[in-house]
């Protein structure tokens, strides 16, 4: 497995986020972990990147033991996280925002590779790069979000809600690059509140609700689980 988290717990302060769950995320896979709101999705996200303390458990990545790390740390091991609601830096251009996602790399060659690499697969992004990104639409913005992440070149991409907001053809071209990142190689955990999106796109799924573990699976399986329908498909 490239990640698994073991029994981990996450809390703030004396409130309770995660409890005791594991998750694994094979290299090469697509993982979605889906739930309500308050459910911890975006905390176990956290907990992978480093931006939050285990209060309980272990996280392993690529054979190396991860919690405890810094954030920054947990990146230059290979783990890129694009955040809910994309927190682009608004007053720089896009090819600054770029940038800003491989702070940690030294080969300067290898980061204008990457950059180009990125145009390439956002050629919005290239038309736009002296643009502030303040300036461009949601679903450019989140096209922008995602190319920072890549920028570090990882090995395992973290998102959250990339579909938030989107209108449903952008969502959909959102949708086709996780598929095309995923193609090349590179591993992806999606949390999405757009539970038919999520168990299109996963090859396995996890569903929290309240901070616990309540059902994982193939994530075709889960799609078929009445549970699943009723409380996430509206079916």
């Amino acid at each position: 497995m490239l990640l698994e988290m073991k029994d981990i717990s996450v809390s703030y302060g004396k409130v309770s986020a995660v409890r005791d769950i594991s998750i694994s995320v094979p290299e090469g896979g697509i993982v979605t972990i889906i739930g309500g709101n308050g459910a911890g999705k975006t905390t176990t996200l956290r907990a992978m990147s480093g931006m939050v303390p285990l209060t309980s458990g272990e996280i392993h990545f690529n054979g190396d033991r991860v919690d405890g790390l810094s954030s920054d740390k947990v990146v230059a091991r290979g783990i890129a996280h694009v955040p809910e609601g994309r927190r682009i830096f608004p007053d720089m251009t896009v090819e600054e925002n770029l940038r800003t996602g491989a702070f940690l790399r030294r080969d300067k060659d290898a980061v204008e590779n990457v950059l180009e690499t990125v145009f390439g697969r956002f050629p919005r992004l290239r038309e736009r790069r002296r643009q502030m990104a303040k300036t461009m639409s949601g679903g450019e913005q989140q096209m922008l979000a995602i190319g920072r992440a890549l920028m570090s070149a990882p090995k395992l991409l973290l998102m959250d809600e990339p579909s938030m907001g989107l209108a449903p053809v952008i969502v959909e071209e959102i949708a086709q690059i996780i598929e095309e990142i995923n193609a090349q190689g590179l591993s992806v955990v999606l949390v999405e509140q757009n539970a038919e999106l999520a168990l299109e796109l996963a090859d396995h799924a996890y569903v929290l609700e309240t901070g616990n573990m309540a059902l994982e699976g193939p994530a075709n399986e889960l799609h078929d689980n009445d549970h699943v329908r009723a409380a996430y498909l509206g079916i």
